[in-house]
């Protein structure tokens, strides 16, 4: 009987531990080694200063924090952390109800460094244009096609550290190098184009670089490899976004 016991708690035991290697493998480090926590919340309550609406409304609703443009703002809702980050990863989740566009965008002290753009049909990497006007441009990493329907979870990650910038959106990933990444990052934040956006549990922590990115990289796509066409009736919301 007792040979009998210990047998059922091993057969029992056996789907947890069959899961082990699916997990650690989810949760390797990529460009970063994660460190200390520098803000976290569920956003399920009001973001505290120093994050500032500069544009549109943000709101908790449902229990997650909801961003959607005004009409009167004649431009994309912003909601930004002042001031300057060390490397970082940044994680948290997001959901569509209605919005064209969103974004993770980080800031150089002047003008724009790099985000990740999503819409319902494109995830893209990029780094941004840094002077307008000027004779800088952006330059396009990666985009994937995707379906992500309103009302449905999805996890986004941005790495930086140094010059190089990871972006992950669900089990998409992709990256890119610019001297431009390796000068101060400001100004963490969320755009949102239309209505509305949900986003809930946001961790930004330190970060360091991976001993391993070099062999991580290699099994990643090459910067431009993976830009797939953008769907039709698109481009404006993407074009806007540049501007937030």
């Amino acid at each position: 009987m007792k040979l009998s016991t210990t047998l059922l708690l091993a057969l029992a035991a056996l789907p947890a531990l069959a899961a082990l290697p699916a997990l650690a493998a989810e949760t390797a480090p990529l460009l970063a080694i994660p460190g200390k926590v520098l803000f976290e919340s569920k956003l399920d309550t009001p973001l505290p200063a120093p994050w500032k609406a500069a544009k549109g409304k943000w709101e908790i609703v449902e229990g997650a924090l909801s961003g959607a443009e005004l009409p009167a703002d004649k431009h994309g809702a912003v909601l930004r952390m002042a001031g300057t980050i060390p490397d970082f990863i940044i994680e948290y989740e997001f959901k569509f109800e209605g919005a064209k566009t969103t974004s993770l965008s980080i800031n150089a002290v002047k003008d724009h460094m790099s985000r990740i753009n999503i819409t319902p049909n494109a995830v893209t990497l990029r780094r941004d244009d840094n002077d307008h006007e000027g004779p800088d441009k952006a330059v396009t990493y990666a985009v994937f096609p995707v379906k992500f329907e309103p009302g449905t979870w999805h996890k986004v990650r941005m790495e930086m550290v140094g010059d190089t910038l990871l972006g992950q959106v669900d089990d998409l990933t992709a990256w890119g190098s610019d001297p431009l990444f390796a000068t101060p990052k400001t100004a963490p934040g969320f755009t949102c184009a239309g209505e509305s956006i949900h986003l809930r549990n946001l961790t930004i922590r330190e970060a360091t670089l991976n001993p391993a990115w070099e062999d991580v990289k290699a099994k990643l796509p090459k910067p431009g490899e993976k830009i797939a066409p953008v769907a039709k009736g698109k481009g404006k919301a993407k074009a806007k976004a540049k501007s937030e």
